[in-house]
């Protein structure tokens, strides 16, 4: 197959890993840069440019790796191609959705998905009332389009939550406010969905006096064997989200696993290197299942 993968460097372990797999199996396999790429609509078909080159009749296959500060362009670009019939990995509205936080946990809360208390205001008037709502402190409070554990803030005390909160909202930042889930002590478990399989599992645990449980934060990892029910979670959220690959993210509580979010451009480095579990062939084979050989 021909298959493009869009990201923005082959440095980066994640592009890279799925790179060699391809070509193990025996695929050409392209380099996108998302962010080098133009669409022109208008005057005939639409045409996806990667600079001045026309790929929009170039692959079988997409694998989209978007970062966070490109959401929008980059799905975008992906929306074009899905819309020319080239499978894609992850659609352009299933990563948009996935990584608005707040969309995402509406979704997964309305078909039943534990998560944690949540609140999302955007009145600066009335914020000790917001975070009495959720029993008040200590609270985290959350950029909505963060990733990697960035734009995450443990607020300790009433004051200093008033302080962070009131500050964001009059910077115009989106931002979500959660339940401090204290028993999970600083641990988080990744579970790694390609298709319908959960194909690896890992356990990170923050630094000591770090409360972010982010492997880019210094976290350290190990296998773990999720729970029938996490396991069940897990699947139906990436389900839900119309992901076709997806890191889930949950936190162990007192009343049980509770989602805090899915990553539809999961990192492989971590997670290969705790499993031991080649991610990126995973990746490859799904690909191989779904995608058709398109005429050229």
């Amino acid at each position: 197959m021909d298959i493009g993968l869009l990201s923005v460097s082959m440095g980066v372990y994640s592009t890279r890993r799925i790179a060699e797999e391809a070509e193990k199996r025996g695929h050409y396999i392209e380099l996108i840069d998302h962010t080098k790429c133009s669409v022109k609509l208008g005057s005939g078909k639409p045409k996806i440019y990667l600079r001045e080159e026309d790929v929009t009749n170039e692959f079988d296959a997409i694998i989209p790796r978007i970062g966070s500060k490109v959401t929008k362009h980059g799905a975008a670009i992906v929306k074009e191609f899905e819309m020319n019939g080239v499978f894609c990995t992850a659609k352009s509205i299933s990563i948009t959705r996935a990584r608005n936080k707040v969309r995402a946990l509406q979704i997964l809360a309305r078909k039943g998905i534990p998560i944690p208390e949540t609140l999302f205001s955007i009145n600066p008037n009335n914020i000790e009332s917001q975070i009495k709502i959720l029993g008040g402190t200590p609270v985290i409070i959350k950029l909505q389009e963060g990733t990697h554990g960035s734009g995450v803030i443990l607020a300790e005390t009433k004051k200093s939550a008033k302080s962070i909160i009131d500050t964001l909202y009059k910077m115009d930042t989106s931002i979500l406010i959660q339940k401090f889930i204290q028993e999970s002590n600083g641990e988080d478990i990744r579970i790694f969905v390609v298709g319908n399989k959960i194909v690896a599992s890992m356990k990170r645990i923050s630094e000591a006096g770090e409360f972010r449980s982010n492997v880019h934060k210094g976290a350290s990892t190990s296998v773990i064997n999720p729970t029938p029910y996490e396991r069940k979670i897990a699947l139906k959220a990436v389900k839900y989200l119309d992901l076709g690959v997806a890191g889930v993210d949950l936190i162990r509580s007192s009343k049980g696993p509770l989602l805090i979010e899915v990553n539809a451009s999961p990192g492989l480095k971590g997670i290969e290197k705790a499993t031991g579990v080649n991610i990126a062939k995973e990746i490859i084979e799904y690909v191989e299942k779904n995608a058709f050989r398109r005429k050229k």
